[in-house]
């Protein structure tokens, strides 16, 4: 299954930085943000992670789920929510398994060096399971409040 606007996003099952697993079918009901992040704690994730944690209140005021997704381990993940304060749940995809379902998982290229690696990218799936809207390659500046602006149109 490819991921495309207008159709159901795929399906996962994830270990949440709460022990739970975090099911997509299980959260049918409310809009579900999710982005996608290369790596705790390093500069442009934590701004990123941040800039979601500021507008938290204003997600969940709409009913929005918000969920952040990387390779990092649960450990790590609890790490980061701790010092950062994150009010959302971190999900471990160390097998990168769903980064490949939403196209994420990616060759990169940093200082001449290519790797494997996720393209930091969100996707807004509506209360119905359907995605209606994606950011990929984003920029990490005035990303958050685009994503509320487009949870708000829902």
């Amino acid at each position: 299954m490819t991921v495309a606007l207008g159709k159901k996003a795929p399906k996962f099952k994830l270990p949440a930085s709460n022990g739970e697993t975090i099911s997509l079918m299980e959260l049918r009901g409310a809009p579900v943000v999710i982005f996608f992040y290369p790596k705790d704690m390093t500069a442009t994730c934590t701004v990123q992670a941040c800039d979601m944690r500021d507008r938290y209140a204003e997600f969940r005021k709409m009913g929005a789920v918000v969920l952040g997704i990387s390779g990092d381990s649960i450990k790590s993940h609890r790490n980061f929510i701790e010092k950062k304060e994150l009010p959302y749940l971190l999900l471990a995809d160390e097998n990168h398994k769903v980064c490949e379902l939403y196209g994420v998982w990616q060759l990169k290229k940093l200082y001449g060096r290519e790797y494997m690696g996720i393209v930091r990218s969100t996707f807004l799936i509506d209360a119905k399971g359907t995605l209606v809207q994606e950011w990929r390659n984003v920029k990490v500046k005035g990303h958050a409040d685009a994503v509320l602006e487009a949870v708000s149109l829902l």
